[in-house]
Formats: C-alpha cells, structure tokens, sequence
C-alpha cells in the first residue's frame, strides 16, 4: 500500500504552513495572554532554536524536556525540530529514580525543567541524583552518575545554582545569524531521528521509541485528514504534552493544516470545559478517564459546549456508553475513535468522521493511509481470516526506527519483514475495521478458558451505578487465574459483589464472572491517563495475601 508522503522536517513544516497561514491564530493560552499568530509562534521557535545553537545543541543531541503542558515545551518541540536535536520526552509523574534511569539510558546533554508537578519538586529531585548541579556553573556540569548531562535550563524567572533560565535562552538567541540556523535546518533529512517518546511503563519498565520526522510529520497530517480538520479548526489540547497523544495527535496535527492550538496546562475537568466554551473549540481530545470527568462534574451543564464537532478518544479502552455520552451529550458529533502505540508515531487505525455511531463506539476504524495492518495467530506467525481473533501486526512509514540502544528489544518489535507486532490481541472485519479486544499479556486463562477482560469491562459499563471498570486476572491455585474487578461508582452511588455477580449472572458466562470485586475511588495511572493494571494486580497479591501462589 502506498501514500504520498510529506519529504518534510519539523520544523520545515512549520515554516510551510506559515507561508500559508501567517496571519492565523496557532497558540491559545487563555490564563497567560499569549494569542501567538503562525508567524509569531514561528519567530518564538526560530529564538529558541538559535538560543539552544548558542548553548552548544548540535545536530543530534539528545535534549529532554520535563514539564506539564506549559508554552516553552510547545516552543521546543518546533526549535529542536528546526536545529535536529532529539527531543526526549519525560513523564510528567517521574520521580528521581525514573528520572536518572531516562537520563542516563538516553543520554541526555541537555534538560529542561519546571519548578514542579503536583507537590512534587521536580528541581530538588534533580539535585538529588545530580549533587554537583549546586556548584557547577551553567553550562559546565560534571556528573558522576550523569556523565553526559551539560545544561540544566529552568522554566521560571528565579535563580537556580546550576541552570540555565528560559529567558536567558531565548536572550542568547539573538547573537546568533538567522543565516546560521539556516544552515542547520538545511542540513537535516527527513528520515533523521528527530523524537524519543518513553513507553509509559504500563506493562514494564520504559524503552526509549525513536522516532523520525517522517514518522511523525506523516502520521500527524493522517490524523487531521481523519478528524477533517482545516485551519478554521481550534483544539483544546488537555492531554500531555509529553506522550504522542499530546505532541502528534495534537500539536502536530493542527500545524498539518494550520489550525489553531489551545492546550491545558494541566488536566482538570473544569478548566477543559471553560477552555472548549470560551474559546468555541471544534475539537477536544482525551483519554477515556478524562471525558468521563467533564461529563459528570457537577458544573457541566452550565457550559454552551456547542462548538465541538470532532476529537479523539484514545490511550486506553473507550467505553460505549462513554463514547455515546461524548456524542449526544457533549455534541462532538464527529468525534473519532484513534488507536496504536509510542512505536507506531503513534496511530495505526482512526475512525472517520462519516462512520456511523454504530461502527465509531464498536471498533477503532480501519488502517491509516499508507499503513498495512493484519492479523496473525501469535502461536503459528500466519495472517488468520476476518472476524477470527489473533494478534495485530502493522507495517509502513509509521513503524519506529527502533528502541535507543536496545537492539535485542528492537528485534523482538519488529520482525524481518519490517511488520511491528503490537502485543494486543484484534479481529478485523471485511472492510478493514479493527476490535481491539485485549492484550496478549493482559489475557486471563482461567481453567483452560481464555478471559478477555475488555469484554467483561464493557459489559460491566452498562450497570447504571458503574462509572468505571478495569479487569486484571488474580493468581489462584485450582484454576491459575481469577477474575477480579476494580470498581469505580457514580456519585452518591453504593453497590456490593452481591449485586454487581448477580447483574453477571445470565448475562454473561460463569467463569468470566469476576470472583473477587473491589470498590475503589482511583487507579494508579501513568500520566497519560493509562490505567497501569499491573499495579492493580501487584496491589489485589498483597491485599488478598497471595504471594504464595506466585511464589513471591
């Protein structure tokens, strides 16, 4: 299958659609007063990237980012793209562990921090693990445990031993010739690395994805080509930056076609709601978890949300009646439903703005232009027929460069053939629409019987008093698993196992009937709104007391 692809960096993409589009608003930050034009947000680009060549950031060099949705990482993702320096993302949720552990895997030279995230420090945690940051002068650093780390800059006006301020970033841009950036953005080709998104952890510990300016520049114009997205279009952005949700899906499909950005610094349901209503959103993306807290805070009526037509619903599983609600109650009636995965830039399927409701709430759309899918039994390697279940595979230009300085990993990924093996488990119908119907790893086998649990999960949605489910499997030593369910309830809502076995009971098949229920008001989640089951499961072992039968 083949596509016409854009030959373009990222930061050639910007300066094409700014020769386009000049005059049109592309960043909104309400609560800041910034209303950059195209060309504003360009020249705020081209000042950082010439302040980052000043600094020493060669073509290449691994720089990282470590901040919520604030404008100074929107700035650096276009400024690294223009001077071909590979902008490493970092979970927002770090802590100085995880931290090191990216820095040091991904040989990091340059960070760039805010003050902190949810109590947290973010700048003590670094002197934590980089003690010799307090003496060292800007630009200077020398650290044991960090041994290519050279430059700290701060997101913040005060003084840090150590660092580096924005603004004094952006000052050293302007000794630097146009001409001279130029040059750089010249020098660089599409199929260079430009992006290194850290897998979320939800199944182990993170691998850097590497990732192309095609990859991504491609897989983004795709995205807005499904959701119909023109320059006339104005997304609230609520999901982070850090995660391809947020930086391709998001930022990057709006430049595609010039339409205007309007991020959230950091996700909080009212904030979102007043964003899409002052300033007439067409568009709002989320994660499951995210648009079940707009639609049920207590002031979502009040807002006149009548703008939103499209969107994306992604990250995780997406609930019908969720997706239902998103339609009817929000009137985002174009809204679409985006699958795939950090190593796949990252959309591999979409549903289209024309498909019926039906068909956008029971799959996750067909193949993107210019991508191959199809779906294998993972026992045998051989494409099975449609409607029969296996694993996905996909193949094309959105398929990673490969995990950073882990081949072993890499080949495992991605088979001689060039196909990417997802790990999770599909049917896929005549017309090329995909199920998702689980993960390999997350697939119970309980008595011989294999246990989806997105079906349980979406069966489960449907209880009146339920507002979310998630379903792990539980060890147990007659049958080596269990069905158990997390269970999070509607306010002012009560429920027992009693009820929630007997709302199974007939409706479903006995051994999918979750045996141990557990009422909870919260999931440990990755930042990028990812229910991390495996903590779930981790958390049920040690409440029910069965490390035993895991041998823990």
């Amino acid at each position: 299958m083949k596509t016409d692809l854009l030959n373009l960096t990222v930061g050639g993409l910007l300066d094409d659609r700014v020769s386009r589009f000049g005059d049109r608003e592309a960043v909104v930050y309400p609560d800041r007063g910034i209303r950059w034009s195209y060309r504003e947000f360009q020249r705020q680009c081209d000042q950082a990237a010439k302040g980052l060549i000043k600094l020493g950031v060669r073509k290449g060099d691994h720089l990282a980012v470590w901040a919520s949705n604030h404008p100074e990482w929107l700035v650096t993702q276009f400024a690294t793209g223009k001077i071909g320096a590979v902008m490493v993302t970092v979970n927002t949720n770090y802590r100085a562990r995880e931290l090191e552990y990216l820095l040091r895997q991904s040989d990091t030279e340059t960070l760039i921090l805010m003050d902190s995230f949810k109590g947290a420090s973010y700048v003590d945690m670094l002197y934590e693990i980089c003690p010799e940051l307090k003496q060292a002068e800007p630009g200077q650093l020398r650290s044991k445990r960090l041994p290519w780390l050279r430059n700290v800059i701060f997101l913040g006006d005060e003084a840090k031993p150590g660092m580096f301020n924005w603004s004094e970033v952006m000052r050293m841009g302007e000794s630097v010739p146009d001409e001279t950036l130029q040059e750089r953005q010249d020098s660089l080709h599409a199929e260079d690395v430009i992006n290194m998104q850290y897998t979320s952890g939800t199944t182990g510990f993170p691998k850097g994805v590497m990732l192309t300016h095609t990859n991504i520049v491609n897989n983004a114009r795709s995205i807005a080509a499904c959701m119909e997205l023109t320059e006339q279009d104005r997304m609230c952005i609520p999901v982070p930056f850090f995660h391809c949700f947020g930086c391709v899906l998001g930022t990057l499909a709006c430049v595609t076609v010039g339409a205007a950005m309007v991020p959230v610094v950091e996700f909080d349901p009212l904030t979102v709601i007043k964003t899409v209503a002052g300033e007439r959103c067409t568009a709002l993306h989320g994660v499951p978890t995210m648009f079940i807290a707009e639609l049920n805070h207590p002031e979502f009526s009040r807002f006149d949300l009548s703008s939103l037509r499209t969107g994306i619903m992604a990250g995780s599983n997406c609930p019908m009646e969720v997706m239902k609600r998103v339609i009817h109650d929000m009137g985002a009636s174009e809204i679409t439903i985006a699958y795939g995965q950090t190593e796949s830039s990252p959309v591999i399927s979409q549903t289209r703005t024309k498909d019926p409701i039906e068909r956008r709430v029971s799959t996750v759309g067909k193949a993107l232009p210019g991508v191959e899918v199809k779906v294998i039994d993972p026992a045998t390697g051989e494409e099975v027929p449609p409607g029969v279940q296996g694993e996905l595979c996909t193949r094309g230009y959105l398929v990673m460069k490969g995990y950073y300085r882990l081949a072993e990993a890499t080949a495992e990924a991605i088979d001689e053939d060039g196909w990417l093996h997802t790990g999770d488990l599909a049917r896929m119908d005549e017309e090329g629409y995909l199920r998702i119907t689980g993960r390999l790893k997350e697939m119970i086998i309980r008595g011989g019987e294999n246990i989806f649990p997105r079906e349980i999960e979406e069966f489960l949605y449907t209880h009146p008093k339920i507002l979310d489910v998630q379903i792990v499997g539980i060890p147990d030593e007659k049958y080596g698993e269990e069905v158990m369910a997390f269970i999070r309830l509607k306010d002012g809502e009560n429920l027992d196992s009693e009820e929630v076995r007997n709302f199974c009971k007939g409706a479903i098949a006995r051994y999918k009937i979750p045996r141990y229920i557990q009422i909870t008001d919260s999931y440990p989640m990755t930042a990028s709104g990812k229910v991390q089951k495996f903590r779930l499961r981790e958390m049920a072992i040690a409440e029910l007391g069965l490390g035993h039968v895991t041998g823990k």
